[in-house]
């Protein structure tokens, strides 16, 4: 991808948001093919093997978590959602099938080119970093040790566990039951209670003020994100 115009797919069966998205992306340096519909678009990554998929969820001919779900069988490209379905339901469908990240339509663009840049900053980054910084906040992952703005801060296992989970997909937004699986294992994926309890004893340890936070973010009935936010 270096020295090359990044290539975005992007998936819609609405004409006038191809041409939207064209024109907005291409005037920012990227490079975009196009699909209509999910047969177009799996056609489309396995010929054209773009760098990134901007994926409409009510296509023609599949619905866009089928989509994904078939491009998980055989690809880690990155998939961010574009669509105009609010449910929380929808978005937990698409994440948990294998989207990076879901914008809900309409969207402002500086918006969308933030989520396009961390989503390919992901995935040109395979191999995870030692430390991930963000902002004040230092994880140290070889080490096990979190410092926010130089002072170490003391963390139970299952909260360093939950931590580092969020730590290794900064940037991307975590399903319920993803955090949930990964930190306490498949047969607690409906124990949100438990994820909100360690989530709250987190923001109290590494938040200046937990009830703003800066670094965990609440995606409102889809989950959790670690990112940076002044």
């Amino acid at each position: 991808m270096s020295g090359e115009a990044l290539r975005i797919l992007v998936v819609d069966d609405e004409l006038a948001i191809r041409r939207f998205l064209r024109a907005a992306l291409s005037a920012h340096g990227y490079k975009v093919l196009e699909a209509a519909n999910g047969q177009e678009a799996i056609r489309a990554v396995a010929v054209e093997n773009p760098d990134l998929v901007l994926l409409d969820l009510g296509l023609p001919d599949m619905d866009g978590v089928e989509v994904i779900r078939r491009l998980r069988d055989w690809t880690q490209i990155p998939i961010i959602v574009l669509s105009v379905r609010e449910r929380e339901d929808d978005k937990v469908a698409a994440l948990d099938s294998g989207a990076d990240d879901y914008l809900t339509k309409p969207f402002g663009m500086k918006e969308l080119l933030a989520r396009i840049r961390a989503a390919v900053r992901r995935s040109v980054s395979p191999q995870m970093e030692p430390v991930v910084e963000i902002g004040e906040l230092k994880i140290d992952l070889a080490n096990r040790r979190v410092t926010v703005e130089g002072a170490e801060i003391l963390l139970t296992p299952t909260e360093y566990k939950l931590l580092s989970v969020l730590a290794r997909h900064a940037g991307k937004v975590l399903t319920h039951r993803h955090l949930l699986r990964e930190v306490w294992g498949p047969g607690y994926e409906s124990e949100t209670h438990l994820l909100r309890v360690v989530i709250s004893n987190l923001r109290s340890k590494i938040e200046p003020d937990p009830a703003r936070p800066r670094y965990i973010h609440t995606e409102p009935g889809v989950g959790y994100r670690l990112h940076f936010r002044p």
